[in-house]
């Protein structure tokens, strides 16, 4: 389920390679920016898709959790003759940031920043020893929080759901083992423990530590929640005919995208748990192809668009429906309030 696990250059194991903006002509082609338009991209990160839309003479809001992202781009800002609004926030709250009159456009890269992974005190990759944290915004709590004091069971469920591990119950059972004696305090902490409870045999694709620390990463920045809050922040925010793209990398994601976008097309009910009543009326109507994938070309240059799926959608003048997160269909995890230190 979870795509191109064994690609460094976009596992957790996190090889140096330089932030390229994936499937950037698709994305600008399905966002048609241009001058008098107005797009928000909610996932700044080192400004690839930013820029872009810049040169389209269009006006962009940027919004970024990491502050690193938005100290790095003051640059951008600066060169942009104050066409670039650069803003330290979520994406799930991206409607608190769009004009008054809505957006033309909204851009969602939801894949981790290659700069974060490869800053070592950030404990994205477990390949640099450094503090086990994952957070992208630098607070609340990190991934040693959960590691040290989440249940087993807990445990299990985030390792098999976020990351498919198929060894989740081994790797918690060891966790709990190791933590009573010594509490996990860097990336090669847990990655070690990893090795030995789970080592690598010769057919193995990926380290054994992979689906942990991508399960650790989703859990802690409640990535799935955070997507599915921006996409009904979008709807919310677009104006009718704008258009909403949004870029996955692995299949948890990408399922929210696909079961919005399926919902707000009018046809199926809120919920798999209640019938449908009457048909509703769809805010977002398909643009092309359901979903677009990176060409051989792009992927061979850039070993980070393999897994990468667009899709995208443009909203109707039908008004924004509740924000209902039971069309995700996902599972109650561990509460991230009752882990922090």
């Amino acid at each position: 389920m979870v795509a191109d696990l064994g690609d460094s250059a976009t596992g957790a194991d996190g090889g140096p390679v330089r932030h390229i903006p994936v499937l950037l002509p698709e994305v600008l082609n399905s966002l048609q920016p241009g001058p008098a338009k107005t797009i928000l991209d909610g996932t700044f990160g080192a400004g690839g898709y930013t820029s872009a839309i810049l040169e389209s003479g269009a006006d962009v809001i940027a919004l970024d959790r990491d502050p690193s992202a938005i100290a790095a781009g003051q640059a951008l800002v600066a060169a942009s003759d104050g066409r670039l609004t650069l803003v330290h926030a979520q994406f799930s709250d991206l409607a608190l940031h769009a004009p008054e009159g809505g957006l033309d456009g909204v851009v969602l890269d939801i894949g981790v920043s290659s700069m974060q992974i490869d800053e070592a005190d950030r404990g994205f990759s477990f390949q640099r020893r450094g503090p086990l944290d994952m957070r992208m915004s630098s607070d609340g709590v990190s991934a040693a929080d959960v590691v040290n004091r989440a249940k087993v069971g807990d445990l299990i469920r985030i390792f098999g759901f976020l990351g498919e591990e198929p060894q989740s119950g081994r790797i918690a059972r060891a966790i709990e083992k190791r933590r009573a004696e010594t509490p996990f305090e860097t990336t090669r902490d847990l990655a070690g423990l990893i090795e030995v409870v789970t080592p690598r045999k010769a057919k193995d694709k990926i380290h054994p530590a992979t689906r942990v620390f991508q399960a650790l990463r989703i859990f802690v920045n409640d990535e799935l929640g955070e997507l599915a809050q921006a996409l009904f922040a979008a709807e919310r925010a677009l104006k009718p005919g704008g258009r909403l793209s949004v870029v996955t990398f692995h299949s948890l994601e990408d399922r929210i995208v696909k079961k919005f976008f399926q919902d707000r097309a009018g046809k199926a009910s809120g919920s798999r748990h209640l019938p449908i009543m009457h048909e509703r009326p769809a805010t977002f109507a398909p643009v092309g192809k359901a979903m677009i994938a990176a060409s051989e070309d792009e992927s061979s240059r850039n070993p980070r668009a393999r897994s990468a799926k667009l899709r995208v959608g443009e909203r109707t003048h039908a008004p924004a429906e509740p924000a209902d997160m039971s069309i995700f269909d996902l599972p109650d995890l561990a509460s991230l309030s009752k882990l922090g230190g």
